[in-house]
């Protein structure tokens, strides 16, 4: 049952006209009453947003840290909810900034408060946020690791329970739940690509299962990340095709927190993944069934140039420093390989079509060939045609993956997500390039929109300094022991952010070797909102992170230091190599707009409320002071100074 809205309305009055009236009564009158700062940025940025509601149309909200941007899209959000009687979907960058809204004494909770609402929000997670009950159980029986064990115990008895009814069923198998698990040790046991969810035996006592049909009934809010939103649109249609329900309900509106990320999410979203064992399992499985022997030759040759396939990507991809991926160069050799693949793929999957005439195969076999194989195809298809796909190969101890990702996703994003008629609302405090929303709205395919910025209410030049500090790269350790040295004079309260896991890594390795009266919290070993807890209550503690450059919100004494490790340009990875190849200044189109928003995004960590002081450490070259320095320094919110 829908909610009432917090406003009266008569048959005679207008919706939007009341809306307006009733923002302004909270933002100059009932917000203060409750001992909030009466702020202009806010209001103004408030009237701003009303277009899009008003219109159905598109806004580029660039708020500054400390405006209280939330407050203003989830009181829009929660209102037309209420009127249109759909939920609101507010999609974050990451898991992380979820848990920041729904967190004990977060915005939300402090809006239900203030303004004396009950607000109905639930949350929608990826699919990797969930316990996998099809790798957990037969895990939990092999290994004597007790962090697996422990999961596998607080699993509820009604999911090894066959014959329990559905009255009794509870949610269980998020993440979160979990605290102790490591993220390495988190994959092992939590959903992935390989699982196929519509034919699993566990897949109606499943975590993720019961979570979905919790959030799908909600009034108010759907919180859910920026990848599981485009995993929504993505599979929408098909899962409609297959009598199933599509991950996401339909919305009265979409707010994208932290935006400027979506375009990511959208590339991840419709990536392709090839692993090495995963066609020969399904077709070898298909094998054993009464098939045709002219079926058996086909799958024979599919077979066969696979292996070459992958052998030959094994032989050709090169290792990239700091990154997981291995680059693969195109080739005429390679795309001869994926054509012939392609043809007898779709062979293939005409002779399916006789081979389920003959009622010898069982179905449920026809239907997992039938899904991967179309899967198989479209992603080759991709991988064939000129400057569409960027792709690369992955491996691990177990398995070799090869991915193909779309170099361009606006087209789709216009058709499939921007031609939706109701209101959509980008929110962050790096959206634009000085101030220019072209980039970021051409590359979202979005042609119409309107959008305003909004400065930050801090005094910087009070609270907050800037130091940029010079390294050699062959002299690592020297930065280190700098680093270390500002760590100790600070009396920890800091937070280290680093470009990759791998340059984590090293400085871990060297901070292992040293002496330290200061606790040191590394993203990665247990589950990151835990993390940022402890970091919060044990104030000289230094929490380090390479994710954590947007979304982190502690204020106060716990972290009155950020400290920058290096310049966070782009790494040189295939996706952005296939950025750079397609335009003309690979530096002022693709690595520094990159390394500047990215810079925004880390500062904006420090200075979190009116109180808030403290410094920012930043590391470079002498080479990247020297085609860097003026462009960082427009950035800055204060003047960079320099300690040699």
């Amino acid at each position: 049952m829908s909610k009432s809205l917090p406003f009266t309305i008569s048959k005679q009055e207008n919706f939007y006209d009341r809306l307006g009236d009733y923002v302004g009564d909270v933002f100059y009158d009932i917000l203060p009453e409750q001992g909030y700062e009466l702020r202009d940025e806010q209001i103004y940025m408030a009237y701003q947003i009303e277009k899009a509601f008003k219109h159905n149309g598109i806004s580029f909200a660039e708020a500054g840290v400390g405006t209280g941007k939330t407050f203003v899209y989830l009181l829009y959000a929660i209102c037309y909810a209420r009127y249109k009687r759909k939920p609101a979907i507010i999609s974050c960058a990451d898991e992380t900034l979820i848990e920041q809204l729904v967190k004990n004494n977060g915005d939300i909770e402090k809006l239900e408060k203030a303004l004396g609402l009950s607000i109905d929000v639930r949350l929608a997670k990826a699919r990797e946020q969930y316990v996998c009950m099809k790798k957990l159980d037969p895990l939990a029986n092999s290994t004597t690791d007790e962090d697996i064990l422990q999961v596998h115990e607080q699993i509820p008895d009604f999911v090894f329970d066959q014959g329990t009814s559905m009255q009794s069923y509870e949610r269980y198998g998020d993440r979160k739940e979990y605290p102790w698990v490591s993220n390495e040790k988190w994959k092992q046991i939590a959903w992935d690509p390989l699982q196929q969810c519509s034919t699993c035996d566990w897949r109606h006592r499943s975590g993720q299962t019961l979570y979905r049909d919790h959030y799908r009934h909600a009034t108010d809010l759907i919180i859910c990340s920026h990848d599981f939103y485009m995993e929504h649109i993505w599979t929408k249609e098909s899962r409609k095709r297959e009598g199933q329900l599509p991950l996401l309900p339909e919305a009265s509106c979409v707010v994208f927190d932290e935006g400027h990320l979506l375009e990511f999410s959208a590339q991840k979203g419709l990536t392709y993944r090839f692993h090495s064992q995963t066609l020969q399992t399904i077709l070898t499985g298909y094998m054993s069934q009464d098939v045709r022997e002219e079926t058996l030759y086909i799958i024979e040759d599919i077979l066969a140039i696979h292996e070459d396939w992958f052998d030959y990507l094994d032989d050709v991809s090169e290792s990239i420093v700091g990154s997981d991926r291995k680059e693969v160069k195109r080739s005429t050799t390679m795309m001869k390989m994926v054509k012939e693949l392609q043809e007898k793929v779709d062979k293939l999957l005409e002779q399916l079509v006789f081979d389920a005439e003959l009622f010898t195969i069982d179905p449920y076999h026809i239907k997992v060939m039938e899904e991967y194989l179309e899967f198989y195809s479209y992603g080759l298809s991709i991988l064939l045609r000129d400057n569409q796909g960027i792709f690369w190969l992955e491996e691990n101890d177990t398995d070799v993956t090869f991915v193909i990702m779309p170099r361009l996703v606006e087209d789709i994003l216009a058709e499939e997500v921007f031609s939706q008629k109701i209101p959509f609302i980008f929110s962050s405090a790096t959206l634009s390039q000085a101030g220019d929303f072209s980039y970021i709205a051409k590359s979202l395919g979005i042609n119409e929109y309107d959008s305003f910025n909004v400065a930050s209410p801090f005094d910087y030049e009070e609270q907050m300094r800037v130091y940029g500090h010079l390294y050699e790269e062959k002299k690592e350790v020297d930065k280190w022991n700098e680093i270390g040295q500002a760590i100790r004079k600070n009396g920890g309260q800091s937070l280290l952010l680093f470009t990759s896991a791998y340059e984590m890594d090293r400085f871990r390795e060297w901070a292992h070797h040293q002496e330290w009266d200061i606790p040191f919290i590394y993203e990665g070993d247990r589950e990151i909102s835990e993390l940022v807890k402890q970091f919060q209550h044990d104030i000289s503690s230094v929490l380090c992170s390479y994710n954590l450059w947007e979304g982190l919100d502690v204020p106060g004494k716990a972290l009155t230091q950020v400290i920058i490790a290096s310049l966070p340009f782009p790494p040189h990875d295939p996706v952005f190599q296939a950025k750079r190849s397609h335009v003309s200044n690979p530096t002022e189109d693709v690595d520094r707009p990159y390394m500047l928003l990215r810079l925004r995004q880390g500062i904006g960590r420090l200075i979190r409320n009116s109180q808030d002081y403290g410094a920012i450490h930043l590391w470079m070259t002498e080479e990247q002071k020297k085609s860097e320095f003026t462009s960082i320094n427009q950035t800055l919110p204060v003047e960079l100074s320099w300690k040699e």
